[in-house]
Parts: structure tokens; C-alpha cells; sequence
């Protein structure tokens, strides 16, 4: 059985992306993108130690409002998040410890050959790297000389656009393939629940669920 511990990290390690998905939301409001991000791994950390899996949601939806929560906080509190004395030291001891391993093993270690030499998991060595990382510019022009990249924002209309070809594609679905769809993407029912109500094992709505996504995939494409 996986304990505690190990399930906290993975769903930390395994949802990264929804921090970054909740951030590029608010690129555009004048913090950099880099606070936003370490805001969204805070709220990341808080909903993998308050989620309890038993209530039969799904992971993500128990997150992204938790995500959002400490990214907007950054707005309320009228700046960006300060990087502690704490988390400067742990950063400070990483990029040394990165360096050492970059000249034993001849090549940039990976996140996880880093964290045993650091003695932590995976997620907070990716945290306690980003602390250190020089800001981005959301506005720099490499044209006119500059050095630093925009972070790509998805324009409203090509949204508006995705989500009109996205119900679409539903639409096209068999009723037992939408009330799947409904129960996982829009209800945010883990496949073990969604199962449950829909008269299959867990094993078979993964399988469907699969399938599914891909013919979306295809018919909006």
C-alpha cells in the first residue's frame, strides 16, 4: 500500500501543470510569471495535504480553487511573493549541490538525481529551484535587443473557438460516452465514483475514458 506520504508527493508531482494552466490565466496582470507560479505550488502543497480522496472528486478539482486562492493573494496583498531566508538558503544549497553534480556526472543532473543528493522529494527541489530563477519579462522584445521571452497567453477568441469545437465533439457522443465525460471532466468524479454511477468497474471507465478523449481529439482536429 502507498503510504501518505508518498501519495501527497505524487499528487504534488502529477499536477504540476494545473499551477501552470491557473498562471498563465493571470500572466497578463503585472506580476511576473514566476511569483504567480510560486503562489500555485503553495496552493498546490495546501490541497494535496487537505484532499481526502474518500469524498469521491476528483484531485483536480479540489486544487485548481486552491491554486487560484494564492495567486490571487499575490493581487490582494499589492505585490509580489517574498522569497524568505529559509527558502534563499535551501536555494543557494541546490544550485551548489546542482553544480557539483553538473561537473561529477558530466551533464545537467535530473530533477530526481538532485533530490537524493538533496535529501528531499521531487516536488519541493522543483520549488526550491524556481525560488532562485531570475524573473521573466512578459513584455521584453527579442527584436529590439532583448533577452528575455513572453509566456504565450491563448487569445480569447482561439478559446472561444476551442471550447464551441469542444461541445461540439460532445454532442457527437454516445449518450453512455457523454454521461462519462460529464461525470469525470464537468462533475469532477474520479473514474472509481464515475464507475459506480455508471454501472462499470473502474478498470472499464479508464479504458472508455481513453477512447473517448481520443475521438475528441481527432473530430476537433
Amino acid at each position: 500500500m502507498v503510504d501518505s506520504r508518498t501519495k501527497r508527493e505524487r499528487l504534488i508531482e502529477d499536477n504540476l501543470g494545473l499551477v501552470h494552466s491557473c498562471a498563465r490565466k493571470f500572466a497578463d496582470k503585472g506580476t511576473e510569471y514566476d511569483d504567480l507560479f510560486q503562489a500555485g505550488c503553495i496552493g498546490l502543497i495546501k490541497a494535496a495535504d487537505g484532499f481526502d480522496e474518500e469524498r469521491g472528486f476528483a484531485f483536480s478539482t479540489y486544487a485548481v480553487p486552491a491554486i487560484l486562492g494564492e495567486i490571487k493573494r499575490i493581487f490582494r496583498d499589492g505585490g509580489a511573493i517574498k522569497v524568505g531566508r529559509g527558502l534563499k538558503e535551501k536555494a543557494r544549497k541546490a544550485i551548489k549541490e546542482k553544480q557539483a553534480l553538473e561537473e561529477k556526472l558530466g551533464r545537467e543532473p535530473t530533477i530526481s538525481e538532485l533530490s537524493e543528493a538533496l535529501q528531499t522529494d521531487d516536488a519541493e527541489t522543483a520549488f526550491i529551484l524556481n525560488s532562485s530563477m531570475p524573473v521573466i519579462s512578459l513584455t521584453a522584445d527579442e527584436n529590439s535587443g532583448g533577452s528575455q521571452l513572453d509566456i504565450p497567453v491563448q487569445s480569447p477568441e482561439d478559446e472561444l473557438t476551442d471550447m464551441l469545437a469542444l461541445r461540439k465533439s460532445i454532442s457527437m457522443l454516445e449518450e453512455k460516452d457523454k454521461a462519462l465525460i460529464e461525470l469525470r471532466y464537468f462533475r469532477g468524479m474520479t473514474q472509481s465514483a464515475a464507475a459506480e454511477q455508471l454501472g462499470m468497474s473502474q478498470v472499464q471507465v479508464s479504458r472508455r475514458e481513453k477512447v473517448i478523449l481520443s475521438s475528441i481529439r481527432e473530430m476537433m482536429t
